[in-house]
């Protein structure tokens, strides 16, 4: 019998993805193991491999194609025997993966079936999902919902397997969004002005359209959440840096593996979360969550956007060790050939900016982790030492803190820990 290839869940998060590019074309054969295509999520670019053997009988979505559900159907494997004409018998379930791009008939077809008629769909709020629990709806009817206002978990789909689709959302009222179902959370704000496109259009503004990526539509809806649901404060500290600096050269002198200030900044951080536990944390709705190791997420620029890959237990982790991991993450970051793993669930963050001699800035937190640090440039400052006013390369750093998780006391002891391994790099060697 003919087999679907489904759309694949390559990380726990993963909604939908990209078809980037088919590795097999029909008619060729495939063995267990083979690469039969490259799949791009939201963060990085990955290979699928067949888990099944037979001979590729149709490719049913095509190369290129964008926002392909997680389970849709992208291709069928024919078995040794069969031929494209037992395709035909199998029902068409890749269409259905997407019928709001198309005048669907399905519904209606199915609406004899004992258990179409006993569904409860005709009560869209009747059965509200569980906070937490997966809503399954299309790309389409996700961004249209985000957009009228309406609360999917509040909403039951007519669509395959209850799958909420853009009839379902029509019908369903506005502004439900607001509704209990919601779990106690304010409907986002929305924009009462014209869009950035249709303003330019109205005004005749020249601009050049590019499509929004996968990546780029994550970092839009993680930030927005983050401001909107996170309540931040911020600490800012001044760390000298001249000792920190000799010991680099010092070094460096003496090993292959280039130490960078940004890996010094990494080991102090994790020194003083080790120093300061109170601070690797994150709030959620059943209780507050202590980590047992620091698990450094460090922001990485991208030609597709930012990313952040994980030095995971750094505070195990020597300063040549970080320097070699960090060297390697950030070279496949920007190939975007990283893990899901390997960029999903670090415990704290670092934005470090200096590099483009940005002073000080204040990052947005990454949930659910708790805080964020931005690093600003090293620059020479006047400052008084001895009652005597010196030169010193002074380094700006702000924490920026949720307070639901962390106190602003535990911030500063943070803060403070970590100043103290900055201005007296020796004691990170110890």
């Amino acid at each position: 019998m003919p087999i679907e290839i489904l759309m694949p869940a390559l990380s726990p998060t993963m909604t939908e993805g990209k078809l980037a590019k088919w590795h097999k074309r029909e008619g060729e054969e495939i063995k267990a193991g083979d690469i039969i295509a490259e799949i791009e999520t939201d963060k990085a670019t990955m290979e699928f491999e067949a888990v099944d053997e037979g001979r590729l009988g149709k490719i049913l979505v095509a190369e290129g194609s964008d926002g392909v559900a997680v389970n849709t159907p992208i291709a069928i494997l024919l078995e040794e025997g069969e031929s494209a004409g037992d395709m035909k018998a199998k029902p068409a379930a890749a269409p259905a993966a997407r019928p709001e791009e198309k005048k669907a008939e399905a519904p209606k077809a199915e609406a004899p079936k004992p258990a179409a008629a006993a569904a409860p769909a005709a009560t869209p709020v009747a059965a509200p999902a569980k906070s937490g629990e997966r809503v399954f709806a299309s790309p389409l009817a996700r961004r249209m919902a985000e957009q009228a206002g309406v609360d999917l978990k509040a909403v039951s789909g007519s669509g395959p397997h209850g799958r909420i689709v853009k009839a379902d959302i029509e019908k369903a009222p506005k502004g439900s969004a607001a509704a209990p179902a919601a779990a106690g959370k304010a409907a986002a704000p929305v924009a009462s002005g014209p869009g950035a496109r249709q303003l330019a259009d109205l005004l005749k503004m020249p601009y050049r359209l590019e499509p929004l990526s996968g990546m780029r539509r994550t970092i839009a809806r993680r930030l927005t959440e983050s401001k909107q649901t996170v309540p931040h404060f911020y600490l800012t500290i001044d760390t000298e840096i001249d000792e920190l600096l000799s010991l680099r050269k010092r070094l460096n002198d003496k090993t292959e593996a280039k130490i960078s200030v940004n890996d010094f900044v990494i080991r102090a951080v994790a020194l003083a979360l080790k120093k300061v536990p109170t601070a690797n944390a994150s709030y959620d709705d059943s209780g507050m969550m202590y980590y047992e190791h620091a698990d450094i997420s460090v922001a990485v620029a991208t030609p597709n956007g930012l990313i952040t890959p994980i030095i995971k237990q750094a505070e195990g982790k020597g300063l040549t060790q970080i320097a070699s991991e960090m060297k390697d993450l950030a070279a496949r970051a920007r190939d975007g050939k990283l893990k899901p793993e390997e960029y999903q669930g670090g415990t704290f963050s670092i934005s470090n900016l200096g590099m483009f001699g940005i002073k000080q800035f204040e990052a947005v937190i990454n949930p659910p982790q708790g805080c964020i640090l931005a690093i600003g440039a090293g620059e020479q400052r006047p400052i008084v030492k001895n009652g005597q006013i010196v030169p010193a390369t002074i380094m700006t750093c702000t924490l920026s803190v949720d307070h639901r998780a962390v106190d602003g006391a535990v911030g500063a002891q943070f803060l403070q820990a970590f100043k103290g391994f900055i201005d007296d790099p020796l004691t990170m060697l110890l």
